[in-house]
């Protein structure tokens, strides 16, 4: 069996993003392969682990994936200052060719195009992907999760991070499909009365149902106290547009620092607080930078002086554009910014900001989080649900299939021994 039938067999999708079916990604031919292990977003620990652990299988994988690519370069991108992961990945790319690319501590170092422009010097046209520059990307525990698809075994597991307010931060592996709640126990419970952020703590969603699964691309749960200002900035208000009119003085910081137009992309956050402000979508510009906005939150998080929400208006303008069937463009605006290094925003200032630093905590590994009971999504990728192969009542193993896609998608494989207890639309329930 090939490679890509063994990723496509064991369900891997990307790890660290919007679970793209890992087959069809690499099913192709590519100049250069990267693996993503910045962990682009704080606090979060995840990679890191991975890389420290599994180091030697991670570079054969990626000597296989650069072969089955027929690519001339392997490259492993992972943050300097992660000194036990890069001292681990040393010693295991001895004599193999495979590159290492360190990388300082900015955000967003991980952020795909940002690293293929870091790693390589090529921009990311607008509605491109890195192939159309010769590049592929996949994220560090996606390579891990390929890594064991080439031992036949499926993705059952998920390793994340548990931190913000919580006893004590750690890292830990469960079953797909536990509840979110059993993480928090392994932390040691929330301090106080906290909200929840599913990923890292820019680009992940607020969620208070802690009875909500880990998927394929779970990478984080954080506690954030109730009240934080992290927490407003991140839910949208019928008041966004009232300010933006009031307040928003047009000063373009927000544009100025945007990473994506750093890159030539002709991204401009402070046209579209403009078009907000006055309800006037004309007032866009250039309609095809909005497409190229990735919602990293620079502009809202770091930028913007008056705190006000430009990533949130670029992507009501994003909506209403796709709505309308208009497409981008594939193209790359301008060169380059011959400063983009100097408007690189350091982690550690952005922490500082956003009044995170105090859960800027190590979260070693902790015991593997055993569950009795598992509701695994049927959606935990690019495409429609898959389809149940299993009925209630009906005896499953750890590892057995259970839900093939009829479209695009990936396999589903169940994450524990034990009974098919229930099979809705959205998921299926196993229990011991």
């Amino acid at each position: 069996m090939g490679l890509i039938e063994q990723i496509r067999d064991a369900g891997v999708v990307g790890a660290g993003g919007a679970g793209f079916p890992t087959d069809k990604k690499l099913n192709c031919k590519a100049e250069i392969f990267i693996v993503n292990g910045i962990e682009c977003e704080p606090l979060l620990r995840t990679d890191r682990h991975v890389m420290e652990q599994y180091a030697p299988q991670i570079v054969k994988t990626v000597r296989a994936i650069r072969d089955s690519l027929g690519a001339r370069r392997a490259v492993i991108a992972v943050k300097e200052h992660y000194e036990k992961a890069v001292e681990a990945l040393r010693a295991a790319v001895k004599g193999t060719k495979v590159e290492l690319y360190l990388s300082e501590s900015f955000y967003p170092a991980g952020d795909e195009q940002t690293l293929v422009h870091c790693v390589t010097g090529r921009t990311v046209p607008t509605g491109g992907i890195p192939l159309d520059v010769g590049c592929v990307v996949s994220n560090v525990s996606t390579v891990l999760n390929i890594a064991q698809a080439m031992e036949g075994r499926p993705v059952t597991e998920k390793m994340v991070t548990v931190s913000g307010s919580v006893a004590h931060p750690v890292t830990v592996s469960c079953p797909i499909g536990t509840p979110l709640s059993l993480l928090l126990q392994a932390a040691g419970g929330a301090s106080g009365d906290c909200i929840y952020i599913v990923g890292g703590p820019l680009m992940g969603r607020i969620t208070e149902d802690l009875t909500e699964p880990v998927t394929k691309t779970t990478g984080g749960l954080l506690a954030i106290p109730r009240g934080h200002a992290l927490l407003t900035k991140k839910v949208r208000s019928s008041r966004d547009a009232m300010l933006a009119r009031a307040v928003c003085s047009q000063c373009s910081m927000c544009t100025q620092m945007c990473p994506r137009n750093a890159l030539g992309l002709n991204v401009q956050p402070h046209k579209a607080m403009r078009a907000l402000a006055a309800g006037n979508e004309s007032l866009l510009g250039d309609v095809n930078g909005v497409f190229s906005c990735c919602d990293c939150g620079i502009c809202t998080y770091f930028a913007c002086n008056f705190g006000l929400k430009p990533n949130q208006a670029m992507q009501q303008a994003k909506a209403a554009l796709q709505a309308r069937g208009i497409r981008p463009e594939k193209e790359v605006k301008y060169e380059a910014d011959r400063g983009i290094e100097q408007k690189r925003v350091p982690t550690e200032r952005l922490l500082l900001r956003l009044d995170l630093k105090r859960y800027d905590r190590e979260a070693p590994m902790g015991a593997f989080v055993d569950c009795s009971d598992v509701k695994i999504p049927l959606k935990m990728h690019i495409g429609g649900p898959d389809k149940a192969l299993v009925t209630a009542g009906q005896q499953v193993t750890k590892g057995q299939l259970i839900a093939e896609p009829e479209g695009m998608g990936a396999r589903i494989h169940a994450s524990i021994d034990g009974t098919v207890v229930s099979v809705t639309e959205e998921f299926i329930e196993i229990r011991k």
